[in-house]
């Protein structure tokens, strides 16, 4: 089975494809979508519905996206939806690490939990999936895998942060990992 994935980042495309070998997955590159597709919905949800609506409306393809963001609960779950772009314009990982770290300096509560939903745009239908790991954010980065807030997150009963992971340890517990499960596990059982 071949399907799109609908981003334009080469962590996440390269993460996905780890995490799904028995599907071809196929990148906007390949299909010749080279715009970057503007995430302008409020939530995550919306921000991966518009996604794969655009490339099954203007591609034509079975297609799925996703959009990830990081709640932190004592800052209202925010970053959330505005994660990729926390410290501004372009989005920057250090700068976004940077500026959380800082908000965190006096505060006790460090819970956060990951949250991805995959909106998958399959045979003219819709479907979403959601993946969440809770954890903690760490004082300081550690590890030199991963992307994004990897190095300052540590999952729930780990003494590691994602970055110290390898992507296959990380691909089991991760928000992105849980949520590809459950788009593997419904198509391995759809009807075609």
């Amino acid at each position: 089975m071949k399907i799109v994935f609908a981003t334009n980042n080469l962590n996440k495309l390269k993460e996905v494809k780890a995490l799904l070998p028995s599907i071809e997955i196929v990148s906007l590159q390949d299909i010749g979508c080279l715009e970057d597709i503007p995430e302008t919905a409020k939530t995550l949800e919306g921000n991966a519905k518009i996604k794969a609506d655009y490339v099954t409306e203007k591609f034509g393809y079975n297609c799925f996206a996703d959009d990830t963001g990081l709640e932190v609960e004592a800052l209202n779950a925010a970053p959330g939806v505005y994660s990729a772009r926390y410290a501004g314009e372009p989005a920057n990982s250090e700068k976004n690490m940077h500026k959380l770290l800082t908000e965190l300096e006096f505060k006790d509560n460090r819970n956060a939990q990951f949250r991805t939903v995959i909106a998958l745009n399959f045979n003219k239908k819709q479907f979403l999936f959601e993946g969440v790991c809770e954890g903690e954010i760490l004082t300081e980065k550690y590890g030199k895998k991963g992307f994004g807030y990897d190095p300052i997150f540590s999952p729930s009963g780990f003494k590691t942060s994602f970055a110290e992971m390898t992507m296959t340890e990380k691909g089991v517990v991760s928000h992105r990992g849980k949520a590809i499960q459950k788009l593997i596990a419904f198509l391995s059982t759809y009807k075609y």
